[in-house]
């Protein structure tokens, strides 16, 4: 028997399936992040001696640094999805961009936006 060189279009659904799922908690997250970034209103420090309004100050900026941080990691997850299920109506999806050869179930489920098989991303020309 032949070697697949793509999966079945029920394949391809079974996986677009699961990346709108991720996509959406992903998108979730990400709005939730963005609006945690734009508020400004809230607990501030007007209210506190000096010595802890510095140090809150302080904890605030690393909060908002961490959370812009998280947001952009966030985005380009989302942008790694959405190429997925461009893949996916190609029909290229779940082949690995070095070897051309499919990319097993496995890891597509754990990594739905993978583009290289295990062996190739542990390569370290990659």
């Amino acid at each position: 028997m032949a070697e697949a060189t793509r999966y079945s279009d029920e394949e391809l659904e079974e996986f677009r399936q699961l990346i709108l799922k991720k996509l959406d908690a992903a998108t979730e997250l990400y709005e939730e992040l963005c609006a945690l970034l734009r508020n400004n209103e809230g607990n501030d420090t007007a209210d506190t001696s000096p010595t802890f309004k510095v140090l809150e100050e302080g904890a605030n900026v690393l909060e908002r640094e961490a959370n812009a941080r998280l947001a952009e990691r966030q985005r380009k997850f989302i942008e790694h999805l959405k190429a997925a299920l461009v893949r996916i109506d190609n029909k290229t999806y779940g082949i690995c961009r070095a070897t051309g050869k499919l990319i097993p179930k496995e890891r597509l489920r754990a990594v739905p936006h993978a583009t290289l098989c295990v062996e190739e991303k542990q390569n370290p020309n990659h």
